[in-house]
């Protein structure tokens, strides 16, 4: 008996068999248990002012002459453009899988798979120990600092240590997306108000301290827990240069930009979540969440660099950055983290250590970001049954891919140690956020062709109604979007400043983006001799 399906290749094919059906099944299983307000918070967190921003202003000094306030400022704009072109991707087709959907039904399966699952599956096992690095750097290594266990802050450096922490970073991530949608929810949301809560005493703190206090408390702490005779200007001398705070000039400033995009590039990680957040159809409700996010994180940047300006002392903070970057930090290799200096202004150890185990709220509540989104790319295109079934099966009770999560934990582990024992490897994940935005860059060129791609697809969706002079909004964003990405990727690869113009990691990435077209090939001849195309699949919107 021929079936319609058979017509289509992907009918079954003997008489009696069942046909398989185009999608692994009828419904994803997924639910919608955020809110907007979910969103917010996860864009936030993704944009971690904390946790990658205030690592990534240590970097200030490779371009000396730019401005951290003009190129945040520049980066804000810029990213939101970005916001735009996801938003009207995401109402467009507001399923779980994010980049991997709109890429295989705009631009074709194969490209959405290998740009997908290189950009977040594979490079995010690269993120694990970047994330224990923070890890060790803003809690582990200051706490032991500040409690006068000098030896255990050098172990937490060390290649042992390293691991532990790279261990524990897995460790939470799984924990907190294991516990579904709603759970991860409920902790960010308590985590973001208590980081932030932290935040605010820092802020406190050195807007009623004087520079001159600041400095006294350097140079105490500096000698009682460091042995460091002048610390204060122990840290001018080993980093070496003049630093000016201002907007200008514009030109450094630019440069600085591909920097900032270390931690602004991200107000849309949660886009591959959207098919489980409430209100996902509602453009403004979308751009709010990813845009407010991002902003928040400016607005958190912008006062920090200010108090830290007027209490550290402009050269003394980047100087002090510039030394740990270099390998010539001061204190004894630890970070110069602002909130264990912060804490010093306040002679009490008890103090001290709380206003660092509060701000390392900011760590628990971003951590699960590590492994959240990345899964539901995973779960995405094995609903497309191009991955295993197994990895688009989900949990009964918290409805949870946990397939898909094992397959981001244990890859992540076995990079982790090579991370922390192979001396070389470190410079393979030099390259982890050029693959990332690699695969933003199909994405927004996916949004500027759509209205022309996939016309019906365009018309149907609310994005289209948004215009200026009558020129749809979000492929033009998306063209502006590609720019920005396209100079980032120039900078980055050019420019030895930045750090990640590395032929070794270079040649690793290769390496990653040739093991998903093998499985994109390898999927596709499996699938075929089952009676499914994959093709036909890639033609149709998944199923809620």
């Amino acid at each position: 008996m021929t079936t319609v399906e058979d017509a289509a290749g992907v009918g079954a094919t003997a008489a009696g068999a069942e046909a398989p059906t185009l999608f692994l099944r009828k419904a994803t299983g997924l639910v919608r248990g955020w809110s907007v307000r979910d969103a917010v918070i996860y864009a936030a967190l993704s944009t971690n002012v904390v946790t990658l921003g205030i690592v990534e202003f240590a970097f200030n000094s490779f371009i000396p002459k730019g401005q951290l306030l003009s190129s945040i400022l520049i980066s804000g704009v810029w990213v939101s453009f970005l916001v735009v072109t996801y938003a009207g991707l995401v109402v467009t087709i507001p399923r779980a899988g994010g980049d991997y959907v709109w890429q295989s039904r705009i631009l074709g399966g194969p490209v959405g798979f290998v740009m997908s699952a290189t950009g977040w599956w594979f490079i995010l096992w690269l993120w694990a120990p970047i994330y224990g690095s923070i890890l060790s750097e803003e809690l582990f290594q200051p706490l032991a600092a500040d409690l006068g266990h000098q030896g255990l802050a050098a172990w937490f450096a060390s290649h042992n240590g390293i691991f532990v922490v790279c261990l524990i970073t897995i460790a939470l991530a799984g924990i907190l997306v294991s516990i579904g949608m709603a759970g991860y929810a409920k902790v960010q949301k308590w985590c973001f108000a208590g980081g932030l809560l932290g935040f605010a005493v820092m802020v406190i703190i050195l807007l009623v301290s004087s520079h001159g206090s600041f400095v006294s408390s350097v140079n105490h702490y500096g000698g009682s827990l460091f042995h460091v005779k002048n610390a204060y200007k122990a840290n001018l001398v080993a980093g070496g240069s003049s630093f000016s705070f201002g907007f200008g000039p514009l030109g450094p400033s630019m440069l600085l930009v591909p920097m900032m995009m270390f931690y602004l590039l991200w107000p849309n990680w949660g886009s591959t979540l959207y098919g489980e957040i409430r209100g996902a159809s509602d453009f403004k409700r979308v751009f709010t969440g990813m845009f407010t996010g991002l902003w928040v994180t400016v607005a958190l940047s912008i006062i920090f660099l200010l108090v830290a300006e007027k209490t550290f002392g402009w050269n003394f903070y980047n100087n002090a950055n510039a030394a740990w970057a270099n390998g010539k930090g001061v204190f004894n290799g630890i970070f110069p983290y602002p909130a264990m200096l912060t804490g010093w202004l306040v002679h009490n150890q008890a103090f001290q250590i709380a206003l660092i185990c509060v701000m390392g709220l900011w760590f628990i509540g971003w951590v699960g970001t590590l492994f959240l989104s990345s899964t539901r790319v995973i779960f995405a295109a094995a609903f497309d049954r191009v991955l295993p079934d197994v990895a688009a099966t989900v949990s009964e009770k918290r409805k949870v891919p946990m397939a898909s999560l094992v397959l981001m934990l244990l890859p992540a582990v076995g990079l982790s140690a090579l991370y922390s024992y192979w001396g070389n490897f470190h410079t393979y994940t030099l390259d982890a956020t050029l693959v990332i935005a690699v695969t933003y860059l199909f994405s927004a060129f996916a949004a500027v062709i759509l209205p022309w791609r996939k016309p019906e697809l365009w018309r149907a969706s609310p994005a289209s109604r948004f215009k200026v002079a009558g020129i749809p909004l979000v492929p033009v964003c998306g063209l502006v979007t590609m720019g920005l990405i396209i100079f980032n990727l120039y900078e980055w690869m050019s420019n030895s400043a930045y750090g990640v113009n590395n032929n070794d990691s270079l040649v690793f990435m290769g390496i990653m983006y040739a093991l998903a077209i093998v499985l994109y090939v390898g999927a596709r001849l499996v699938r075929k001799r089952q009676g499914i195309d994959l093709s036909l699949i890639n033609k149709e919107i998944p199923v809620e």
